[in-house]
This record gives structure tokens, sequence and C-alpha cells, in this order.
């Protein structure tokens, strides 16, 4: 499984939580403590939002914790939204296209987890992405499909309910192709200004996801980026935290939207 993580609030030097913290995204993709395998050196991405409304991206295929570049560009870039992502990838090449995060226009999107059986209804679940965002698809990746079909079930409205009724959909086709592998989604999407975080899975073990916010500035990380663990909160199964611009921060249920959507 991917680690991950996704920062909103006063600008700050990426390098201040991508690699600085004691138990920094590049220390986790060597030394990750609540995945599957503790290392995810199958490539790795960074997108930030600057003076423009579409982010910027830097994703390459070495193990972040070997990458120069990617430590020279977290010292220099300041940012107040900004995703980061260390891949274990499931059965898809490693290749740049297939490294998070995923963008199109101004939204951004990361994944860890897995449509179990994905070979077997990779082009089924393809076909449910229409011609204005399959020309933005430049991988093999699932997660990649997902955010190209939510973004055809309307994310601009509301992402909660698109996301929902994108995974409804997978799960659907995933049964009528008689598979049993789980489809796990913990995820962060973004349209430079509002931030949304999921967890879900079709079994009792869905992927770790933990949010903090403190003095304003929200982190959403796949586990925590220091060892004391303080202030962390844990994403509950089946929920999605909605952090729009200007409100409180809500959890809603996906189960719910999902049953709506389906």
């Amino acid at each position: 499984m991917c680690r991950f993580l996704a920062y909103r609030g006063d600008p700050v030097f990426m390098e201040d939580l991508i690699s600085a913290p004691s138990h920094s995204l590049v220390h986790q993709s060597l030394h990750a403590e609540e995945a599957k395998t503790g290392t995810n050196g199958d490539g790795f991405g960074v997108g930030w939002y600057g003076d423009k409304p579409m982010p910027g991206l830097y994703r390459e295929v070495h193990p972040a914790w070997s990458d120069e570049n990617l430590k020279s560009l977290c010292t220099q870039v300041r940012s107040s939204l900004f995703f980061a992502h260390v891949r274990a990838a499931t059965g898809t090449a490693t290749t740049r296209a297939n490294c998070h995060p995923f963008t199109h226009d101004q939204w951004m999107f990361m994944h860890n987890g897995q449509i179990g059986g994905w070979p077997l209804i990779r082009r089924k679940v393809e076909s449910l992405i229409p011609d204005e965002f399959y020309g933005s698809r430049t991988g093999t990746t699932d997660s990649e499909a997902l955010f190209l079909v939510a973004l055809s079930n309307g994310l601009e409205h509301d992402p909660v309910h698109a996301m929902a009724r994108t995974l409804a959909t997978v799960r659907t086709i995933m049964l009528e192709a008689g598979i049993t592998e789980p489809l796990r989604f913990a995820a962060a999407l973004t349209d430079g200004q509002h931030l949304y975080a999921f967890r879900w899975a079709s079994d009792d073990k869905p992927p770790t996801l933990y949010w903090r916010e403190r003095e304003g500035a929200l982190l959403v990380v796949s586990e925590p980026i220091d060892h004391t663990h303080e202030g962390w909160e844990e994403i509950p199964h089946g929920c999605a935290l909605e952090a729009r611009a200007g409100q409180l921060h809500k959890t809603r249920c996906l189960n719910e939207a999902m049953a709506q959507a389906a």
C-alpha cells in the first residue's frame, strides 16, 4: 500500500512536512509502520498550488528517499495547499505516468488502495470515462481511472457524492464479474481551495487515514508523521472528511451517499 500526505493552511515550505519530521513521508517511503509493506519505493509525486489555479506537479519513478531533486524542490517551494505521495505498486507498471498525484484542470487527486481484480474489469471501468476526460488519462492505474470517472460524476457539484457514486458503480462491476478481492480506498482530493479525504473498503480492512488541525492548518496523512501521535484523529471507516474553505470541517458517511447513488 502507498503512503500520502495532504496539507492546507498558511504557506509553508514543503520540506517542513514531507522530509523534515521524524516519521516524514520520505522516511515512510522506506520505513512505513502501518502498511502491508514497509517500503514504498515504486516512485513518488508532489503537487502544489501557487499563484495560478492549476497545480504544479513533479513525479518520478525513483524512490523518494534517494531523489536529490525532490529534496531540493521541497526546500524551495512554499505552498498553502499541497499533496505528496510515495507509491507501492499493486500490479501496474512503475512509470512516471502511474505516479500520484493525478491532475485535471484545477483538480488534484491521490489514492492508496486497490480495485480488486483490476485487469479483469479495467476495460469496463475505463469505458465509464467520457471523451472530455479520457484525454487526461496517461497511465494504466486503477487510481487514475477512479479519478476520471468521478470527474464525470459531478465533482464540481458535490465531490463526496460523486466519489460515492463512482465507488458504488465500480463495486457493482466487480460483483458482476465475480471478483472476490476487495475494493479499498483511501484518497485525497482538492480543487485548490477545498480539501476532501475518503476512507472506505468493501471489507473490514480499509487503508489507514488520519487528520490533524492546528492553528487553522489541516493535515491528512496515511500515518502520523511524528512518533508521538499527539492530536491525530483517525477518519472512520466508511467516511469522508469535507474541509471547505471558510467552513467548519464535517464528516459525511460514504455508505449513505453510495446508497443514494445506487
